[in-house]
């Protein structure tokens, strides 16, 4: 009877290391990264605009895609981006390098 042990504990000594194995795949496949930091609120930015400066705010969505139109015209790219619960409206965003090209093309229109 004791020879007849020896392959069972082996098969159990298998069966272990698989399990392990299927372990510690499935922990590397589907396991998060807890090491990974999440981004925090930047105190410079507030509204979370990233690389875009708001240049203008206007009340309605209408009259957001005319100004978007107007620096589109230009040559501009901007977007629209509803406004924070505080101010409302709506706000056009458009990136750093082109602040000073906006504003004078949207002070322009108002002259117009």
């Amino acid at each position: 009877m004791d020879l007849d042990v020896v392959p069972r504990l082996g098969t159990l000594v298998g069966l272990v290391v698989v399990l392990v194995a299927i372990g510690l795949l499935l922990r590397w496949t589907f396991g998060h990264q807890r090491n990974v930091t999440l981004p925090t609120d930047d105190p410079d930015d507030p509204v979370a605009t990233g690389l875009l400066t708001e240049v203008s705010r206007v009340p309605g969505e209408a009259a957001a895609q005319v100004l978007r139109a107007r620096l589109r015209s230009a040559g501009i790219r901007s977007t629209i981006a509803r406004g924070d619960d505080e101010r409302g409206g709506y706000a056009l965003l458009v990136f750093d390098k082109d602040v000073p090209d906006a504003k004078v093309v949207l002070s322009r229109g108002a002259l117009e």
